[in-house]
């Protein structure tokens, strides 16, 4: 019977052992696949991330995208007719070097060029073409070409003497600049008369 007894109790003790090592064992297979579903749900929430930031930035490119073609579209209608203005200024030249010239008994045929060039210089000025005022103003070479320099002492340094070709404005965009001829006086001549005074 004493055998029979430790026979049980070993049975006992390795039954108890055996669920144990089942129990360890199920315990590791446990935190494997806990280990396995955390990495896998780091990864997910990793690659989330990544799609997450890639839609922002795909949404940012398209915003951009949107507001430059907005801006080209709005450049496009607002400078529509800068080359056709840019073409007619020859035409606007021609008439008034036309209406410059004074001759004996033709004074009507000037009055018809004059009504003719004070109609295409107000439909360019409809249009938002405007004259760029340079005479007895400084220099401004963003507005202006200095093709003559002269000296006169009625005007200050760097004024313009003389509008030798008009300038115009598009809108705020420059159409054609102005030629002009710009004072320049004698420096040592500015001194003497800045000590003259």
């Amino acid at each position: 019977m004493k055998m029979e007894e430790e026979i049980k109790k070993e049975d006992t003790c390795l039954e108890k052992e055996t669920k144990e090592e089942e129990k360890t064992s199920v315990k590791k297979k446990q935190k494997e696949y806990k280990k396995r579903i955390d990495k896998e749900k780091d990864e997910l929430i990793k690659a989330n991330l990544d799609l997450k930031e890639k839609v922002l930035r795909i949404t940012a490119e398209m915003q951009n995208i949107k507001r430059r073609s907005e801006i080209d579209l709005s450049n496009a209608y607002k400078y529509d007719g800068f080359d056709l203005m840019e073409k007619l200024l020859p035409i606007l030249d021609n008439f008034e070097r036309a209406i410059s010239i004074k001759q004996d008994g033709e004074e009507k045929f000037l009055t018809g060029f004059k009504m003719i060039y004070d109609q295409l210089k107000e439909i360019l000025e409809n249009k938002g073409v405007k004259e760029i005022e340079c005479l007895h103003k400084e220099f401004d070479p963003n507005f202006m070409n200095a093709v003559m320099t002269d000296t006169n002492n009625d005007f200050e340094n760097n004024i313009v003497l003389d509008c030798l070709q008009k300038g115009y404005m598009y809108q705020d965009k420059i159409l054609r600049p102005a030629m002009v001829k710009v004072n320049e006086r004698n420096v040592t001549q500015e001194n003497n008369e800045r000590n003259d005074e």
